[in-house]
């Protein structure tokens, strides 16, 4: 933590009330060194003893909107007090006989349920789980359902043209799975569907009850702007969107961004198996299928699963 907080200073030290919260001494703190931001506690308490209403309507919301209005920004109070969560049905696929699910688009767990409809297409269970056969399967089903996601998944409510049920649909992702070469790597390109720092917690209870919760600020500090007084750091989530016009994540009012943060959870014949997730903004979907097929396809303990060394596709034949 203290190494990443200090590659930040250089980047972030001029971003309003960055250097006022998070520089004490004018510097990045040093290993050990305790570090206290009393205005971020405060913030807290506000928000603990309003139930969020501080953060979206009240004294909160107040001041974020103040500091926006002082440097520039664009952020309204009538954009605060709007904001809502919203309960969804989570989208799912079948894997050997187990259902994983995760969180629909605007997140990126599509991309992992994609991989693995696509690798029930292939006898993983057989292979060593960390042999050259096995990771290249992986590998080239994940770069896959990456061409795929970066071409159409964005906020649902603006998938008008290619929409997760397309995405997931098993005759495609049987099509999709047909191109991959078990000799080679290649450079996909999207499909057409429409013809056929982060914090992860999770835990569960006797009776069956699972929580997956992840929470991110994105790119360690969010954006660097901090609000005097509070010790809120404003999040840069907007850097999921895309500039191409015509293109269904491109950046619009009331419209959420391709979001990376995506808990996941998988259950056996209708009853809870397991909660997870892992951290690392593109590598989460990645994370997600190597960690599911080595509990699903090979039978791991969850230890076993999360101490394995992992493989990251970050685009084209290089991984």
């Amino acid at each position: 933590i203290a190494s990443q907080w200090a590659r930040a200073v250089p980047i972030l030290q001029n971003q309003p009330g960055y250097a006022e919260h998070f520089m004490p001494h004018g510097r990045a703190p040093l290993p050990g060194e305790l570090f206290r931001n009393p205005a971020q506690a405060e913030s807290l308490r506000l928000i603990a003893e309003s139930e969020g209403e501080s953060f979206y309507r009240g004294q909160l919301a107040a001041r974020l909107v103040a500091h926006a209005k002082a440097h520039g920004g664009q952020m309204t109070g009538i954009d605060l007090a709007a904001h809502g969560a919203d309960w969804v049905e989570p989208i799912r696929v079948g894997y050997r006989g187990y259902e994983v699910a995760e969180i629909p688009p605007n997140g990126q767990g599509i991309a992992a349920l994609m991989a693995l409809g696509m690798l029930e297409n292939f006898d993983l269970a057989s292979l060593d789980p960390d042999g050259p056969d096995s990771l290249h399967l992986q590998i080239e089903a994940m770069k896959l359902a990456f061409a795929d996601i970066g071409a159409y998944v964005s906020d649902i409510r603006f998938m008008e043209r290619v929409k997760p049920e397309h995405l997931l649909d098993p005759a495609y992702l049987k099509s999709r799975a047909a191109l991959i070469d078990p000799k080679r790597a290649i450079d996909f390109k999207a499909g057409t569907p429409e013809k056929g720092g982060t914090i992860y917690l999770t835990a569960a209870d006797e009776s069956g009850m699972m929580v997956s919760f992840i929470q991110s600020n994105y790119m360690g500090f969010g954006s660097g702007v901090v609000v005097p007084g509070t010790g809120i750091a404003l999040q840069n989530r907007g850097a999921g969107f895309v500039l191409r016009p015509g293109h269904a994540n491109r950046v619009g009012p009331r419209k959420r961004p391709f979001h990376t943060i995506i808990p996941g959870f998988a259950t056996a014949g209708g009853a809870p198996l397991m909660a997870f997730g892992v951290m690392g903004g593109m590598m989460q979907a990645q994370g997600h299928v190597q960690l599911a097929l080595r509990i699903l396809a090979h039978g791991q303990n969850p230890q076993a699963a999360i101490d394995a060394p992992r493989w990251r596709v970050v685009g084209g034949r290089r991984v």
